[in-house]
């Protein structure tokens, strides 16, 4: 039977996000939308899906074997990132995956650049100091004792905080939110590096993995997560940058040893830190030594992964997901990951 013959099952796992189009597809179809689903709800809810749809929602390979989902052809993820779905076991099932890439540059890169700001700026410090009344009612606030708050901006050296046109950016990750990143981080002035693959001989006017971490002063992680990049960043590369140095990630959780960077931000061995990702998702008490209240007065900015959000991420990931499933529905599948 072609796809054009099929008939249809679609089944939507975590339309949380953002809504789930209809589909002009040959002949009926049936859709499910759930709004989220829990690991005990995934194999049941797709059981009788032809078309899985889902963003981070992770498809292993208990869930992508012929028992659980026998019917299942298509999986459409509807994020460029592809590390929910088990690609091997999708492969030898022939299962086709798909994902939507490209769709939410603009908003990653805008929100990187922003945490680079509050970062820099220590934004949550300046505004937790200025905000902080005590409870001794004969006390007033810091800034009106001390007569400034520069100490809360100041680097560790005492010396303020570096410009635009005093940074040396390093972009590890060169798709096309790297490419965006680069910039609008040369727009404001910035000094741009690119970073080879570690452990790789750098290319063209890329620098050495290596390198990179020695020279920034900002760090901006865009790369996907892979078994190759668990813990990219850890202990040995943190002691590897300088003190003045900031670590912006908006590619994907685990990628960074959020242990490791703990330790460095308390340490000294970087300046601050920013990340909309976590290795574990969604993030909450006890998921992440970042939440913890040994985090609580370091320069440490943390956004829920929505980086991504933006109205016109959303109008362009639901094209997307339509064009994606038509297309493949009449045979002629586009943005195969695999």
């Amino acid at each position: 039977m072609s796809h054009e013959d099929a008939h249809h099952h679609i089944v939507a796992i975590e339309a949380i996000h953002y809504q789930i189009p209809e589909f002009d597809i040959p002949g009926k179809y049936t859709k499910a939308v759930h709004r989220w689903t829990e690991p005990s709800e995934l194999i049941e809810r797709i059981k009788d899906a032809t078309i899985v749809i889902t963003t981070t929602i992770r498809l292993n390979s208990d869930v992508l074997n012929a028992e659980a989902t026998p019917k299942l052809r298509l999986i459409v993820i509807m994020a460029t990132g592809t590390d929910c779905v088990d690609l091997a076991a999708a492969k030898a099932r022939g299962i086709l995956v798909c994902n939507c890439p490209g769709n939410n540059v603009d908003s990653v890169s805008e929100h990187a650049i922003g945490l680079y700001f509050a970062t820099r700026r220590r934004f949550l410090i300046l505004h937790n100091a200025t905000t902080l009344v005590p409870e001794d009612p004969d006390l007033n606030t810091e800034w009106k004792t001390n007569g400034s708050l520069r100490s809360k901006l100041a680097r560790s050296d005492g010396r303020g905080p570096l410009l635009c046109s005093d940074e040396i950016v390093g972009i590890i990750g060169y798709g096309m939110l790297g490419k965006r990143i680069e910039a609008l981080a040369k727009t404001l002035g910035m000094k741009v590096n690119i970073a080879e693959r570690k452990g790789a001989t750098p290319r063209g006017d890329r620098i050495a993995f290596e390198d990179a971490l020695k020279e920034s002063t900002v760090l901006f992680l865009c790369l996907p997560r892979s078994p190759e990049t668990i813990n990219l960043i850890s202990t040995a590369e943190f002691q590897t940058m300088s003190p003045h140095a900031l670590l912006i990630n908006v590619a994907r959780g685990g990628i960074v040893d959020e242990q490791a960077l703990l330790e460095a931000l308390k340490g000294g061995t970087i300046a601050g830190a920013a990340t909309d990702v976590y290795a574990i998702e969604p993030c909450g008490r006890g998921d992440s030594p970042l939440l913890s209240s040994e985090a609580a007065e370091l320069n440490l900015v943390l956004t829920p992964h929505l980086a991504w959000y933006a109205e016109r991420t959303l109008h362009n990931l639901e094209a997307a997901a339509k064009a994606t499933v038509e297309a493949w529905c009449h045979g002629r599948p586009i943005h195969q990951v695999q």
